[in-house]
């Protein structure tokens, strides 16, 4: 019986210190730190940063008697650059892709207004379609530094169409009414 609890005593003796000089990597528990791979950050913030660019926003009706509203405001370039597809994540030093010298052209394609209809959780309104060709041009650059240094550039061209369609409510034909819901809306 002594001999075993000798035995624990050396295990003991010889375990114990692992655990107080830092080298057990749950010495910590449920606070041990966890490593992140640094494009975790970025995936997260496309997924929750800009939730607004799927989303149609409902404007103020359109007023009989005034010219119908057009497309004045384009898609930004950080949509546009949003809509691009990724460029390949690759290893540091050993494969890396940039995209230089972006210049991003925007065309108005479609500005038209649907006749008025029933729209669920939003009611009657009048959907106003807005679509836009944005062509990007940039170069492309290829680099790799093992085993040798290397880097390709290619001047590259994308065509990328996006929607940007919203509603307007539509109140009827009474001016009076009209006007009382772009007062709600618009605060003035």
């Amino acid at each position: 019986m002594s001999w075993i609890r000798r035995k624990l005593w050396l295990l003991a003796v010889a375990v114990l210190p692992g655990y107080a000089t830092g080298c057990n990597p749950l010495s910590m528990g449920f606070l041990t730190p966890v490593p992140v791979p640094p494009w975790v950050s970025e995936r997260m913030e496309e997924k929750y940063a800009h939730k607004n660019d799927g989303r149609a926003p409902i404007m103020p009706p359109i007023r009989d008697g005034f010219p119908p509203p057009i497309c004045e405001d384009p898609p930004s370039d950080g949509e546009v650059l949003r809509a691009l597809p990724r460029v390949a994540r690759g290893i540091p030093f050993g494969f890396e892709m940039f995209r230089d010298d972006v210049v991003i052209v925007k065309n108005r394609l479609v500005d038209k207004i649907d006749p008025p209809r029933f729209f669920p959780l939003v009611g009657p309104a009048q959907l106003h379609h807005c679509h836009w060709e944005c062509v990007v041009y940039y170069s492309e650059t290829v680099q790799s530094d093992y085993p040798f240094p290397t880097q390709i550039r290619k001047q590259r061209t994308q065509v990328i169409y996006i929607d940007k369609d919203h509603l307007h409510l539509y109140a009827g034909p009474d001016p009076d009414v009209q006007r009382q819901i772009t007062l709600d809306l618009t605060k003035y």
